[in-house]
């Protein structure tokens, strides 16, 4: 048996991964365990939970890989300092002192948080080689290009080249400063969102606006050629050597300062937002065709923050430069563990690969799941009131009618996604036909902006049904974009094309208007028997009754927290939100079957969790 750990912490979203004899166990992100968004503190927990799942202890382990090159990083932020001094001391000083005490000492590290029982090899990789590992190794593809994009690992923000059998090899890269991870993240910045977690709210954002401020984006701040490259005026920008994102040359071109946090989206908030993603969009197709062009191959693989870009990748597939995309489910950092522990097996190791079909990344649930005694244990220990179903059938038939009802449904089955989307493990479900629903489970439940959408989960045999795909098209992992199907489409009179800003929420535009944004657009999740199993029953159930093979199927979690792991976080999150039922396994939870002392509790914290 060959056991190999593979680590991501300390920026942003850590994880563990653990495979073994080839095959990955176990990954998880720390921030499911300790309960703190993007927790980027060494992930003690997902590493006791991957060895737990695998039965061993840490000493059995005989590779231990981390998935960046912390020397590199640090030359990196040495030399960018260096640049720009002496602006950027206070930044510098801040960074430099968090280096010093823990990231370059990196094995010390990681031998205490295996309780020093480790004395074999730490392997590093660079930040790109293990996007692109996590990218190629898992796909189906015996042979693919590869495009990683992000933010920046060590030096390089983005890479392509070639993975074939069991090697990967990336032959180009794009260099620091210069970064559509930061772009983007710079109008993350500028919009009011959090850098680093807020990029999927300017995303949701920007089919509200229109894309007015793209050929300024353009003009003004970067210089875009043909092949993707790019150079970014980096006088319009403050990261290189401050504490924000943008200069102040940056909110004159716009004319105002950032937004501040929770204050008022305006028209203009919009418009950037579409133009900035109008403009991403543009250099994902423009890298891409080169990346085409270079390599010859049909087929490519993605991953780096830049590939959960769910509208930038709908696009790539609808212009049909390559006739397959396969994309890390977790494309982010957290994906960077899974990256280097697969890299060490094939690329290290030398061990083959035979690809896998559907995919080799295990439906993406690669997390904790509890036993029915568990789950009944921690009821009984809360006083919760419920209700065991001896039958899948049973089950689901009930929890369809639930939805079907237009209650809203917290589902939580097996085990745990590992990435950022909730694929039917650990989601929130309701009815799409209904009109109101998207606002009743923002304000209620999520405790979210109004203008987020929601996705929808459809059983893949009608997915053409429904959204302008091929029959049979595969998106299990949630992470493409497509246009509604215009039979599903509702005419819109001349006063509601005419609508602005958020004032086009209100308006019906498909037979499933709450999984239908702004633009006629959606983030859909095809949901197959054999990588989802009680959840693509459920959903055959929902059809039965209702004739409608799709409902929306949002992260079961609430603002600012992650997505639930154990029974205790999904009652939790049941209890204080205005969930209708919770569904754990085979128990059913009903919320006005609950204690009295619970529904008044529930009622509480439901108001004072109300947003501005």
């Amino acid at each position: 048996m060959t056991a190999i750990l593979g680590i991501s912490a300390f920026y942003h979203d850590s994880a563990a991964a653990l495979v073994v004899d080839g095959r990955t166990v176990a990954a998880a992100q720390q921030e499911r365990f300790s309960r703190k968004k993007h927790d980027a503190s060494f992930p003690q927990q997902a590493i006791d939970y991957c060895l737990s799942e695998a039965g061993i202890g840490p000493e059995e382990l005989d590779y231990v890989g981390f998935y960046d090159k912390p020397l590199l990083k640090f030359d990196r932020l040495i030399e960018t300092y260096l640049a720009y001094a002496p602006a950027g001391c206070r930044s510098f000083a801040k960074v430099v002192s968090t280096w010093l005490k823990q990231k370059l000492h990196l094995p010390r590290e990681i031998s205490r948080g295996l309780g020093g029982k480790y004395r074999k090899r730490f392997v590093f990789t660079e930040h790109h080689e293990s996007h692109a590992a996590s990218a190629f190794f898992p796909s189906p593809f015996e042979e693919a290009a590869i495009l990683t994009v992000d933010g920046v690992g060590e030096w390089a923000t983005a890479s392509f080249g070639i993975g074939r059998g069991n090697r990967i090899q990336l032959t180009h890269e794009m260099h620091f400063p210069h970064s559509l991870g930061m772009l983007y993240s710079a109008f993350t910045y500028y919009c009011g969102f959090r850098v680093n977690s807020g990029e999927y709210k300017l995303m949701g954002l920007a089919p509200y606006g229109e894309p007015i401020y793209a050929d300024t984006i353009m003009e003004h701040l970067i210089d875009l050629k043909q092949d993707g490259s790019f150079r970014m005026n980096m006088s319009y920008f403050n990261y290189c050597q401050g504490l924000t994102m943008t200069s102040r040359k940056f909110h004159a071109l716009f004319g105002a300062p950032p937004r501040t946090p929770e204050s008022q989206l305006t028209q203009q908030h919009m418009d950037i937002a579409a133009s900035v993603q109008q403009v991403t969009e543009e250099i994902m197709l423009r890298m891409a065709r080169h990346v085409h062009r270079q390599t010859g191959l049909k087929r490519l693989c993605l991953a780096g923050g830049v590939a959960l870009n769910c509208v930038a990748n709908g696009r790539l597939l609808r212009e049909g430069l390559f006739e397959d995309i396969w994309i890390q489910p977790a494309a982010g950092d957290a994906g960077g563990a899974l990256g280097v522990a697969q890299f060490i097996w094939h690329q290290l190791l030398d061990h083959p690969r035979t690809p896998q079909v559907p995919d080799g990344a295990e439906g993406s649930c690669l997390g904790p799941q509890f036993a029915d005694e568990e789950i009944e244990s921690c009821l009984k220990q809360a006083g919760a009131g419920f209700r065991l179903f001896q039958s899948d059938e049973e089950l689901c038939d009930y929890v369809a009618g639930l939805i079907a009802d237009g209650k809203v449904v917290g589902w939580m089955q097996g085990r745990m996604e590992f990435g950022p989307r909730a694929l039917g493990r650990r989601s929130i479900l309701a009815d799409a036909r209904d009109m109101e629903m998207q606002s009743v489970i923002n304000a209620k439940i999520k405790f979210r902006e109004s203008f987020r959408p929601f996705a929808p989960a459809i059983l893949q045999e009608h997915v053409d049904d429904y959204f302008e795909l091929p029959p049979g098209s595969s998106s299990p992992y949630m992470m493409l974009v497509a246009p509604v199907a215009p039979q599903r489409r509702v005419e819109l009179n001349d006063q509601q094309k005419n609508l602005s800003g958020l004032g086009k929420l209100k308006v019906r535009r498909s037979d499933m208007p709450a999984v239908t944004h702004v633009d006629h657009s959606a983030r859909v999740q095809t949901v197959d028997p054999q990588r989802h199993g009680r959840f693509y029953r459920l959903l055959k159930a929902f059809a039965a009754k209702t004739g409608t093979p799709l409902m929306i199927n949002t992260s079961f979690n609430i603002r600012g927290e992650p997505i639930v792991c154990t029974p205790a976080d999904a009652y939790r999150c049941f209890i204080n939100t205005g969930l209708d039922a919770l569904v754990l396994e085979k128990f059913v939870l009903l919320k006005d079957e609950q204690p009295s002392a619970k529904r008044y509790e529930a009622e509480a914290n439901l108001v004072k969790a109300q947003p501005d």
